[in-house]
C-alpha cells in the first residue's frame, strides 16, 4: 500500500512539474537577438522584430530561455529580452466581438498570425486591442497562455 502512494505522488509530482515548464512569454524590444546556444557568444540564428510577440519557454539555462514560436521557429533568447505574457496570435480567422458573446455585435475580422494585446480576460473570453480596434474573441485557437 505505502508503495502505491509513493509512486502516484512521484507521478503527480512529475507530471506537474512538466505542465507547470510550459511558459509563455512576450518579447519585451521590436529587435530581439535568437541564438544558436544560451549564450552571448553563440551566433545570431534570427532576429525577431515584433514587440510583444508571444513565444513559448521549452527550456532555460542561466540568464536564456530557449523558445518556440507560433510557426515551430527555436533558438535561445537572454532574458532581459522577455516579459511576462501580454498577447497571443490567433491560429485562425477569428470575429472581433463588442462583447464576450457570439450574439454580440461583430467589429471586425482578425485574420490568423495578428498580434493581440490582451486587456483582460474572462472564463472563455478576452478583450484585446490590434491596431485601431478593441473587443472581445473567444479563448480557441490562439497561441499564447491565457489565464
Amino acid at each position: 500500500m505505502f508503495k502505491k502512494v509513493v509512486i502516484i505522488f512521484f507521478s503527480l509530482f512529475f507530471i506537474s512539474i512538466a505542465v507547470a515548464e510550459e511558459i509563455f512569454l512576450s518579447l519585451k524590444k521590436n529587435k530581439v537577438n535568437v541564438r544558436y546556444g544560451p549564450s552571448l557568444e553563440s551566433p545570431i540564428k534570427y532576429i525577431y522584430k515584433k514587440l510583444d510577440l508571444p513565444i513559448k519557454q521549452i527550456d532555460k539555462k542561466e540568464n536564456f530561455r530557449r523558445i518556440i514560436d507560433h510557426k515551430k521557429n527555436s533558438g535561445w533568447i537572454h532574458t532581459s529580452q522577455l516579459k511576462k505574457i501580454n498577447s497571443v496570435i490567433p491560429l485562425k480567422d477569428k470575429i472581433l466581438f463588442k462583447k464576450p458573446s457570439n450574439f454580440s455585435k461583430p467589429l471586425a475580422k482578425i485574420k490568423k498570425g495578428r498580434l493581440l494585446i490582451i486587456q483582460k480576460c474572462e472564463v472563455n473570453w478576452c478583450k484585446i486591442k490590434t491596431g485601431k480596434f478593441k473587443g472581445w474573441i473567444d479563448k480557441n485557437n490562439i497561441w499564447g497562455q491565457i489565464n
